[in-house]
């Protein structure tokens, strides 16, 4: 019986090596070697300082920065650890809001933020990218129209034109990857460094 056996434990040995250590390890080396930065995370530095991740939203508060798409994402209460609380871009607990159509809640919110937007811009058209959370609620990019309905308020904020800051998203646009995947994107993170870097923010 021995001998019906060990073939069946040397091959389930064998494959735990295989697919669980030498595979992971290959791919880890051939992805640092190939692709350094997006093995690392796609870590984003300023002044030699990690600052975020390209690939994970964060939040932008105030009036000086733009802002990115809602964020879903909750937390353990530190009081009640049988509740959570709202944590936005928490990367060890993403998830959307899962709020259906019908959901007064979710519309309640919409509607609240759409408010607060139209103060912001009142002849311009509330993106809905910026009152809806992703699926992950990690989503560190939002629409060309979205960062644009915020230029007004960036423009005032850090005394520069409208045309300066539209151009400063223009620049900040991704395309479609080969042309036809995906849809034109700005990332949150690149913007809004990218502004600081023509207009520092001021204490006011």
């Amino acid at each position: 019986m021995v001998k019906e056996i060990r073939p069946a434990i040397v091959l389930a040995i064998a494959l735990a090596v295989i697919t669980g250590l030498a595979y992971p390890l290959a791919m880890t080396g051939i992805a640092g070697l190939v692709f350094p930065r997006q093995a690392e995370g796609s870590l984003v530095a300023r002044d030699g300082q990690v600052v975020g991740s390209a690939l994970i939203g964060q939040e932008f508060k105030g009036e000086f920065y733009f802002h990115g798409r809602p964020s879903a994402t909750v937390t353990p209460d530190p009081n009640d650890s049988t509740k959570t609380v709202p944590l936005p871009y928490n990367a060890a607990n993403s998830g959307g809001s899962n709020l259906g159509p019908v959901s007064s809640d979710l519309k309640d919110r919409v509607t609240a933020a759409v408010g607060t937007l139209k103060q912001e811009n009142p002849q311009g058209s509330v993106p809905v990218d910026l009152v809806t959370t992703s699926g992950s609620g990690l989503d560190p990019d939002i629409t060309p129209e979205a960062a644009l309905f915020q230029v007004p308020r960036i423009a005032k904020a850090r005394n520069l034109s409208e045309d300066r800051v539209r151009q400063l998203v223009a620049d900040a646009t991704a395309g479609r990857l080969a042309a036809f995947i995906g849809e034109p994107h700005v990332n949150v993170l690149a913007l809004n460094l990218a502004l600081d870097q023509i207009a520092p923010r001021s204490p006011r």
